[in-house]
Parts: C-alpha cells; structure tokens; sequence
C-alpha cells in the first residue's frame, strides 16, 4: 500500500546514503545564502575554529572555506559523506585546513569553548532546533556564534494537507517568531535571520535530482523500495513544495553566544 507520509528514515539507509551522494548539496541551500550568512559573523580570523555539523560532503563547508581563513571541521554519521568530503577539500586545496570527521551531532567529540563559529545547515532538524541550540552552546567560546537553517512555517495557520505532511517529516517544525524566541532562552543574541528563496528549493535542490532518480529507478528497477522512495519521498516532497510553499520554508538563524 502507498505511503506519501512515510518518513524518509523508513527506508534502507543504505540507498538513501547513495542516492544523496550524487549531490553537491544534500539539502535546501546555495552558496549565495552560505555566504549571506556568513557576513553577519565578525571577526572571524586565521585562529578562527568552526564546526559544521551535519556537513554531507561538504557543500556549504568548501564554500565557507574560500570566504573564511580559519580551520574547519566537518562532522557526519555517514562515513561515505565523508570520504567525499575530504576528496572535495583535497580537490580545491584545502585539505590543510578543512577535515571532514565521521561522528554524531548528538555526542560531538570536542571539548567546551573550543570553536568561535558553529554551522549546521539543513541538518538540525535530526536533533531537534532547541535541542540543538542548547547542546552545541558549550562547545562556543563566548561570543562565538552559531549559523542554522530549518524548516520553518511562514504563517500561523496552514491547509490541513501540509500541516499532517510536516507532523509526519518534521514534528519540531514551528514559527520563526518561536524559533527566535527559542534561540535567546538558549542563551544566544538572534544576530541575523532570514529565509532562503525558491531557487534554494528548485534550482539547488529538486531540479539536480530528476536525471538522478530515473537513474536510480533503472539500476534498482527490481525493489520496491527505491521506487517507493523516489515516488513517495522526493517526488511527494516536491510537490508539496510547488502546492504550498507560500506556507514554510528554509530559514537561516544567525545567533551570538553570551
């Protein structure tokens, strides 16, 4: 039986580490929006530490990589993502200064105040916005900042379709108003905040993936799974995006720790 509200983590992990492989991005961005993001942070500088976390191969890293001059570390529970991601730094020459790690956003292996700018982009929603916000803190210097995006709704109320899609995909899914208010009581100045436009979605993100998924339907015609996958995930996503997309979106949050 169909499942459009089937989440993405009932499907064989394996396939979805190699369908998500084949992007630059694994989610909703561009390097436009990185770098906007990035000049809402001062004084970052040649000893500047960062931290992206949830980092996929690398895409939003390499790009805060060639507008920064600190050292950056990229962690990821996937290790393949990983080895694509330090190929990448090799790529551009980065290498000395950009290392990708395999390891969990839940039990980071750093030590408290070691890092002046956390990034996480299009990856929070794994642990939780506010739970998020609350661990990384300690792993700030003070003044140090955080930069996140997440699925956020545009407006207070929504049609009933998007809202039962989001409660199945994203229950922590909330306002920027309440994710604004959630960022100071976890102990951050909001610095900047803002949300990512539709070419984020469709040119960065759903466009990439068609040549991608007849690809994939072709090598693994005979399971069920991949088809279930493409149709009721990525195929489902996007349309829900083109159908309602007036009611949520990506938001970038800019915070400074004190």
């Amino acid at each position: 039986m169909e499942n459009k509200n089937s989440s993405i983590f009932d499907f064989e992990l394996k396939l979805i580490y190699e369908y998500f492989s084949n992007f630059e991005r694994q989610g909703v961005g561009s390097p436009e929006m990185t770098i906007k993001a990035l000049s809402f942070i001062d004084n970052h500088t040649q000893e500047s530490k960062i931290l992206d976390i949830g980092c996929g191969t690398g895409g939003q890293t390499m790009t805060i990589a060639q507008n920064t001059k600190g050292n950056i570390t990229g962690i990821e529970i996937f290790p393949n993502f990983i080895d694509i991601f330090n190929n990448n730094a090799k790529k551009r020459g980065l290498q000395n200064r950009v290392n990708g790690i395999v390891g969990s956003m839940d039990n980071l292996p750093f030590h408290n105040e070691e890092f002046d700018i956390i990034w996480c982009e299009g990856a929070i929603y794994n642990i939780g916005f506010e739970r998020g916000l609350s661990e990384w803190r300690k792993y700030l210097k003070k003044d140090g900042y955080i930069a996140v995006t997440d699925t956020t709704w545009f407006t207070e109320k929504r049609p009933t379709e998007i809202e039962d899609y989001w409660k199945v995909h994203y229950p922590g899914i909330t306002t920027i108003s309440n994710n604004v208010n959630t960022m100071q009581k976890a102990g951050y100045i909001p610095v900047a905040v803002f949300t990512l436009p539709e070419n984020c979605w469709i040119e960065n993100y759903f466009t990439p993936q068609a040549s991608v998924q007849e690809n994939f339907l072709r090598k693994y015609s005979d399971n069920k799974s991949v088809e279930e996958f493409i149709k009721n995930h990525c195929r489902y996503e996007e349309e829900m995006y083109h159908k309602y997309k007036e009611y949520y979106g990506y938001v970038f949050y800019v915070g400074k720790k004190y």
